[in-house]
């Protein structure tokens, strides 16, 4: 089973470089780390466990202060969270975000 992630900064037209994201299942976090120039974490690929529920997290505000973007305080969109389940240990999950700073949307990819 494998998981990936794909990060794009709608605002600006760019893959999200640099912005935290964090895997859990359930309470226990197995992946936290910052996605790379491409806006994806490849170190995500093989940390998801097995069937159940999942949950990935987005820092996007402090994502968009790093890039200049003045936001309200406090802000629209702080962190973005994706709950989502994994029912077939044989499959990939991927798991993509397209987010600005007042709007995101996900889908299950391939």
């Amino acid at each position: 089973m494998t998981l990936s992630t794909h990060v794009l900064d709608t605002m600006h037209g760019t893959p999200a470089a640099g912005l935290r994201v964090r895997l859990k299942k359930g309470n226990l976090v197995l992946f936290e780390g910052l996605t790379d120039q491409d806006g994806r974490c490849p170190d995500l690929r093989t940390t998801a466990a097995g069937v159940g529920l999942f949950s990935l997290t987005f820092e996007v505000a402090d994502y968009f202060v790093s890039r200049g973007v003045e936001l309200p305080n406090p802000p629209f969109l702080d962190h973005v969270t994706i709950d989502f389940g994994i029912a077939d240990e044989a499959a990939h999950y991927h798991v993509p975000l397209l987010v600005s700073p007042y709007a995101y949307s996900t889908y299950r990819g391939s």
